[in-house]
């Protein structure tokens, strides 16, 4: 195809419009064809059935099925409207229903879209798992969206469309905004970066509310005219007659620059553009940098065109039909292309014959309040609907923390779950019975106490409660020795388990994590817990006896006979639960077999077994709210560092929900 005039070649449009074209869509594309001085059509870049910003007009939360969101009262219309009558101008009872409806809409998707950005604000992806930059990244960006755009304009729909300028270094970007505008509003030059600061530029009766709005929080304002070098976020705010007062250019800093608080700049303000412009030369359109970006457009949801600077005579066509086939291969051959000549520039500006079919897009658009109406909309269903995969992405790098707290979690069940095991063996096979406890015993059974513990006549309540009394040296010396051996194993148990926990955690990369912040003591029994292992042993000892007092009733042909002390007889079926007779203390012991058949001639064999499951189920379980208590330390210390636990992704995916209901 021959290139046109300024180096444009005649390329056909995509569709030549048809069945589902809007009229916002057939303006663009007669806005998009130009005649040369010869009458001869330059270049004509259609988006096909698309509307002004080539989105789909047709599918679900398109800018025709969200325009009522920015109609006024007026616009609404009543029946005295169309004819001029009294009551022109103001709108009808329905309307004002109507809008009454909308605002109370718009005020819940404001609140669940506010709480979405909480969530996602509070977020902190605090362990270093594979992909956590990329949601590190992905995170800042929906925060910044919703911030920047989202919120803003869901609650000032009337202000002006803002298309912002991307594009690579020495592009055109700022030559490009100085002659749509008429005057050199942005600073150009040999040296790059040449835009530090971004430049917006509006007509005058939008000044303060960009000055003052909603619009892009975080950033600082300036008013213009500026000078050329503005450090700095600072948004210089511009006012120029030469735009209607629909639309607002921005000139943001070139997103390959080699200042990355550029790059940073450049992604901010194009997630907050309700249409982003990217400018690429024909030398410099193949850059992956170029393909990125507009992949990020289309991804967070913008209403993108693309604006191909600089194409040479000759070799024009052949540029242009390549950058073609590229939009495409990457899924944007949809967007409104234009193509800006190979020519001079002066003043910092071009001929206005080589931004005719840009301006008379943008112009076009901003003067149409239904163009606008659709654009802004197209954009905004765009966002929201990028949410539905882009929050339930974040989740996943949420869960993705999870699991490794839940493994961080499982190193100390596993810990504590071990000890307790070893803890209950330990109490079954007869190794607390040594030393003091086995010297203890056998002086009690030995010297005549415990069978005087049975010996105590019936009908004789107070010798019985005298001998209760008196409460022999032996017997307080077996159970306190009882005692202690409990006591010292379940605390050695519990040093044990800590020291299990700290050698998981530091071979896991979250665990070291954790431990190199302020969690401290992790590797040791907390300094409570001799107090309260005291507490627990002498509250199950008292447990045994009371078992001893209420259920311990005795065989109906030995209860003629004798009558029990239940202290004592409790100390005998505590050395039998711990395993008296077994192994090598059997040895030791003598008469093994003493605490069974004396409780078996007491109680029977049945009730004793009994007795004896309930006494050890509550010993365990008294143990186990021990080790439970211990394990709260690490889940404390889990929270403290930050780690998210298994309801923030949920929330996040319910927060996804309440968005698409209300929407």
């Amino acid at each position: 195809m021959a290139p046109g005039p300024h180096g444009e070649a005649d390329v056909p449009a995509a569709s030549p419009g048809g069945e589902g074209e809007t009229p916002s869509s057939a303006k663009g594309r007669r806005s998009g064809r130009a005649k040369d001085e010869g009458g001869a059509a330059s270049v004509e870049f259609d988006t096909g059935a698309s509307g002004p910003g080539g989105g789909d007009t047709g599918t679900q939360g398109s800018g025709a099925q969200w325009a009522h969101w920015f109609d006024r009262p007026e616009r609404s219309g009543g029946s005295d409207d169309a004819g001029g009558g009294p009551g022109a101008g103001r709108p009808s009872a329905d309307a004002e229903a109507l809008q009454a409806g909308i605002e109370i809409r718009r005020g819940e998707l404001i609140r669940i879209l506010t709480d979405l950005r909480d969530r996602i604000a509070a977020l902190d992806f605090l362990l270093e798992v594979p992909g956590v930059e990329e949601a590190r990244e992905a995170q800042l960006e929906l925060r910044n969206q919703l911030d920047d755009y989202v919120l803003p304009r869901i609650q000032a729909s009337a202000s002006p469309m803002l298309v912002v300028l991307g594009g690579s270094t020495g592009a055109g970007k700022s030559t490009l905004v100085n002659t749509l505008v008429g005057a050199r509003v942005s600073a150009t030059g040999v040296l790059r970066p040449t835009t530090s600061s971004p430049i917006l530029v509006c007509h005058p009766d939008h000044a303060d509310w960009f000055l003052s709005g909603p619009m892009l929080p975080g950033m600082g304002r300036v008013r213009g005219p500026a000078p050329d070098a503005i450090a700095g976020d600072q948004l210089v705010v511009i006012g120029s007659e030469s735009l209607p007062p629909g639309l607002a250019l921005l000139d943001s800093p070139d997103f390959d620059s080699v200042f990355e608080d550029h790059y940073e700049f450049a992604t901010k303000l194009m997630a907050a553009a309700d249409l982003w412009l990217c400018v690429t030369t024909a030398a410099r359109y193949a850059d992956a940098q170029v393909w990125e970006m507009l992949r990020r457009a289309k991804e967070n949801g913008a209403t993108v065109g693309v604006v191909l600077s600089r194409v040479p005579d000759g070799a024009g066509a052949e540029v242009v039909e390549h950058f073609g086939e590229m939009l495409a291969e990457h899924e944007v051959g949809e967007t409104r292309r234009f193509t800006v000549p190979e020519t001079r520039v002066e003043d910092s500006r071009l001929p206005e014959e080589a931004v005719e079919d840009i301006r008379a897009w943008l112009v076009g658009m901003a003067e149409s309040a239904d163009d606008r109406t659709i654009v802004i909309g197209d954009t905004l269903a765009a966002v929201l609907n990028s949410f539905r995969t882009r929050v339930p992405e974040l989740a996943k790098q949420v869960e993705a923390q999870v699991e490794q707290r839940a493994e961080l979690a499982h190193a100390v069940d596993t810990a504590y779950g071990t000890a307790l095991a070893e803890l209950d063996e330990a109490t079954r096979n007869g190794s607390l019975l040594r030393g003091e406890v086995l010297a203890r015993w056998q002086d009690f059974a030995g010297t005549g106490d415990l069978l005087r513990s049975l010996r105590a006549p019936r009908g004789r309540p107070s010798r019985r409660a005298s001998s209760r009394r008196r409460n022999p040296a032996r017997v307080r010396a077996l159970k306190a020795a009882l005692r202690s051996a409990l006591e010292s194993l379940i605390c050695s148990s519990a040093e044990h388990a800590a020291e299990q926990v700290v050698v998981a955690w530091r071979e896991h990369p979250a665990g070291r994590q954790v431990l190199a912040g302020p969690a401290a003591g992790l590797g040791r029994a907390s300094p409570e817990l001799s107090r309260r292992v005291t507490r627990a042993v002498s509250a199950w000892q008292d447990h045994v006896q009371e078992l001893i007092r209420t259920e311990g009733v005795t065989k109906r042909s030995v209860a003629k006979l004798v009558s029990f002390d239940s202290e004592a007889v409790s100390l005998v079926l505590t050395v039998g639960l711990l395993g008296y007779g077994t192994s090598e203390v059997a040895v030791e012991g003598g008469t093994s077999a003493v605490p069974q058949r004396l409780l078996n001639a007491l109680f029977g064999a049945e009730s004793l077994r009994g007795m004896g499951a309930k006494a050890r189920a509550d010993l365990r379980n008294r143990i186990g709210m021990l080790f439970d208590e211990e394990a709260i330390r690490y889940g404390q210390a889990i929270d403290a560092a930050g780690i998210p636990d298994e309801t923030v992704p949920v929330q996040l995916y319910q927060a996804t929900y309440n968005l698409e209901v209300a929407r």
